[in-house]
């Protein structure tokens, strides 16, 4: 997580693979992260079943795995099944627990509470019924960063899921927060970004 420590903004792009584009059936999710300047720092691989992406799409149970480039797993993002109220648990490499994110009832909007590993709430997310793309991270009602989706392009948009995002992280913010927070995004990209049907 060293690589975490002096970032303040991250880049999350999908990588789809051709036999997904070309079939429609859902494979495993891949992703770089990479810093402003377009360094790799790490990868992301989902882990799960073939049979729940199959029929559960975006509801599916998955553990994704955040890989170094020598490919040691550093952080992992555990999501279990729920139909409703979804969320994520974050841990380090050693499976010590760093936080969690939990998603709350709402009407017009999108909210996500974001806990520490003592289940302390530090940050809120809202998602803005009128920007669909943007989730505002807030401190105490004050926005202090931003999840935001990025327009992939007309073909990649059309013919894929395939996502990109950046994370805007609040200032001052240790590196086992920036990791709850960067596990937020991928609940986000499954939730409303990645195929239901």
């Amino acid at each position: 997580m060293e690589q975490l420590k002096d970032v303040d903004t991250l880049l999350v792009k999908q990588k789809k693979e051709w036999g997904e584009i070309l079939t429609g059936f859902e494979t495993k999710n891949n992703y770089e992260i990479l810093d402003i300047s377009g360094k790799q720092l790490y990868r992301a691989a989902e882990k799960s079943s073939f049979l729940f992406r199959w029929f559960l799409k975006n509801l599916r149970p998955f553990t994704m795995h955040i890989l170094s480039t020598q490919n040691n797993t550093v952080l992992k993002f555990k999501r279990p099944f729920k139909f409703f109220l979804h969320r994520i648990s974050i841990t380090d490499s050693s499976n010590k627990q760093l936080g969690m994110i939990q998603q709350k009832f709402a009407v017009f909007s999108k909210k996500f509470l974001v806990k520490d590993s003592a289940g302390k709430e530090i940050y809120q997310i809202h998602g803005p019924f009128l920007h669909p793309w943007t989730f505002n991270i807030l401190k105490e009602y004050r926005e202090v960063g931003k999840i935001s989706k990025k327009w992939s392009g007309m073909g990649k948009e059309m013919f894929t899921d395939a996502d990109n995002f950046n994370i805007a992280f609040p200032q001052d913010i240790n590196t086992e927060e920036k990791a709850v927070l960067l596990g937020c995004l991928f609940l986000i990209d499954m939730l409303y970004f990645e195929k239901s049907s």
